[in-house]
């Protein structure tokens, strides 16, 4: 019996199996609406067997772009671009979910294939002001302004309101981005928060905006929809945010309503020491569900069945998130299970691929 093509259940919501697709930005959307590439894109990954497929970081406002060509979730015509696409991924037999997230300081940036680097966007060009916990830039990008009260009530509304929309779009799982360097990261790591206020400081302060968000999305979600948080288990940085931190705040979260943490690396500083190859970052995983008791997924470098399998069994992790591995294999899903002898396999197969089985 598989683990890995085994059901998981979250919140009394059960997904098919747990090799999920985790969120990748394609830098392809106009004014924050996904358009035909996201459609096939996603659904594609469905159809390869995935069990839940999570669509990328997706903007609560449009300041919270990474880039002017990421998707968002802050009005109604967003909502209803992504309700086919969400249709889509249910008609192939996997559940969907939506990142929300705000990217601070790292926000108004060129998307990588716009051959411009990787600096801010200038405001005659599209670009914007960035927003932050504290007036501290990142390495090579345009200085944020910090925050005031206002401003971090607004964007507690904002994930709020993105929260119904998501549901109202049909996605069955909302995913806090908390990762990767982006404004919630900014605000937990003592490197780029210098806050004096009741959000700097503490642990308890650094943690303030994240619980609150998790709460507005609880929320909205209401009592069904699973709500995921995606972590940075580290900064890979002295001084900066760690693993030991991440399993006490994850444990707030799940006090505030979050149900599974899905636990990366990262992103927050330039210079970051990594130690990088397979599986690097299911320590990290590991510990949050080991010290902490929660729900997690693993991710990072994870490219095989045998190698998925072996992180489940090990009780490193309740569920799997690749990514660059879907992107070179569309039909990841079909090809772990059957590379694993899976006996029902077939069952995972569209009808109409039934005849390219290899066994």
């Amino acid at each position: 019996m598989s683990i890995l093509f085994s059901p998981l259940t979250v919140r009394e919501f059960e997904v098919r199996n747990r090799l999920w697709v985790a969120p990748m930005c394609m830098y392809s959307a106009e004014h924050g609406v996904p358009n035909d590439w996201h459609h096939v894109h996603l659904a594609q990954f469905a159809s390869g067997g995935a069990g839940l497929v999570i669509a990328e970081a997706s903007a609560v406002v449009p300041d919270g772009r990474i880039s002017p060509r990421d998707t968002g979730m802050w009005n109604d015509e967003q909502r209803d671009a992504w309700a086919p696409i969400v249709a889509a991924i249910h008609a192939r037999g996997a559940a969907a979910g939506i990142q929300l997230a705000h990217a601070g300081r790292k926000a108004s940036t060129w998307w990588p294939f716009a051959g411009r680097g990787h600096g801010s966007v200038d405001v005659d060009e599209g670009g914007w002001e960035t927003d932050a916990p504290s007036a501290v830039p990142f390495e090579g990008i345009a200085a944020p302004a910090a925050l005031d009260a206002a401003g971090i009530d607004e964007i507690v509304e904002a994930f709020g309101a993105a929260a119904r929309r998501s549901v109202e779009a049909g996605f069955d799982v909302l995913e806090v981005h908390a990762a990767h360097g982006y404004l919630l990261h900014q605000f937990l790591s003592p490197l780029s928060n210098l806050r004096e206020d009741e959000y700097g400081g503490s642990l308890e302060n650094r943690a303030r905006l994240l619980l609150r968000v998790v709460r507005a999305v609880r929320d909205a979600a209401g009592p069904a929809a699973p709500v995921f948080v995606r972590f940075s288990g580290t900064d890979w940085a002295e001084g900066g945010w760690g693993v030991e931190e991440t399993t006490t705040v994850a444990a707030w979260a799940a006090d505030a309503g979050a149900d599974l943490f899905d636990i990366s690396s990262g992103g927050l500083v330039a210079h970051q020491q990594i130690a990088i190859g397979p599986g690097y970052q299911v320590p990290l995983a590991e510990h949050v569900r080991r010290e902490a008791g929660l729900p997690v997924a693993a991710v990072g470098l994870i490219t095989g069945g045998a190698q998925a399998e072996s992180i489940l069994e090990s009780g490193s992790a309740d569920a799997i998130l690749a990514a660059r591995e879907w992107l070179r294999d569309p039909h990841f899903g079909l090809r772990a299970a059957e590379d694993l002898g899976i006996d029902d396999a077939a069952a995972l197969w569209p009808p109409q691929y039934i005849r390219a089985r290899r066994r």
